[in-house]
């Protein structure tokens, strides 16, 4: 196995997200519902003699960040196992950036489930797991490949399945042009940090409708194009709001519009929800 090609990158979308609490160490307590949609990046991962790690975008746009998080996948996976295998990986970029869609984070989940493969690691998912949580806190969550009840800082993750599974349906996502630095949310003195806690049963009393996202109201005082976004959608009469960390926008679809009008540099999509990651089967559960 020389290479692994068209390996996909779904994104997510946060169907609610509470804040519970604050750690001694500053980071936030989370409540959330993870949901897969098939708007997907797409890896194509070759082995490289030497140990070298490189990657490319398809579209060669902008140079790569020093901190992308596929080369820190595969720099974490080597050093974890210490194996000397090395890879090219070239990334077909979807799922646009500074979204709240996870896309770095399932980019660099499915780096680790690629090469676990190519290099014949044959790490579990817990392993994998360990090394991605080091990496990012969503990242657990696409290794897991199933849709999800996310709680603590994305670490605790508990499966919608049986009577809590999502229905399917189909989703407006619209991202405007402008990003969202996460950081400048969070930090924010008037983001609301004491949301009461919320029990798995009633959020799938009202799976689509439930709760709200509290980082909202922060990012549309910083980003007026969240506003515009969910109006937008508001306008087509769907209900919108934020998802993560934004500055992307989802609606479910109670009824078709059409997707033109878009100010300059906005995006949107119909997307379905998926009930599994295309890759869900490339990990044992076991260690």
């Amino acid at each position: 196995m020389r290479a692994l090609h068209d390996l996909p990158a779904p994104a997510k979308l946060n169907l609610f997200l509470h804040i519970t609490g604050r750690r001694p160490d500053g980071y936030h307590l989370l409540q959330s519902a993870f949901m897969l949609i098939d708007w997907c990046d797409t890896l194509h991962v070759e082995l490289r003699a030497g140990g070298g790690i490189s990657r490319e975008d398809v579209d060669g746009g902008a140079a790569l960040p020093a901190d992308d998080l596929c080369t820190r996948a595969a720099r974490a996976l080597q050093q974890a196992t210490g194996t000397r295998q090395g890879a090219h990986i070239t990334l077909e970029k979807s799922i646009p950036a500074q979204a709240g869609m996870g896309g770095g984070s399932s980019d660099a989940a499915t780096t680790l489930l690629a090469l676990n493969r190519l290099w014949g690691l044959h790490l579990g998912r817990g392993a994998l797991e360990r090394i991605g949580l080091s990496l990012g806190a969503d990242i657990p969550f696409f290794l897991r490949g199933r849709n999800a009840w996310v709680e603590g800082i994305g670490e605790t993750i508990t499966p919608l399945e049986n009577v809590h599974a999502l229905p399917r349906s189909r989703f407006v996502v619209v991202k405007p042009a402008a990003g969202l630095d996460t950081k400048s949310i969070f930090s924010s003195p008037s983001l609301e940090r004491d949301s009461q806690r919320a029990t798995i049963s009633g959020f799938a009393a009202a799976h689509y409708r439930f709760g709200k996202n509290v980082l909202q109201p922060v990012a549309e005082q910083l980003c007026p194009e969240v506003s515009q976004a969910i109006q937008w959608l508001e306008n087509r009469g769907l209900q919108a709001r934020m998802t993560g960390s934004g500055s992307a926008v989802f609606a479910q679809m109670t009824h078709a519009i059409e997707l033109f009008d878009l100010p300059t540099g906005w995006r949107a999509k119909v997307c379905d929800n998926l009930r599994l990651h295309p890759l869900a089967g490339w990990a044992a559960d076991e260690d």
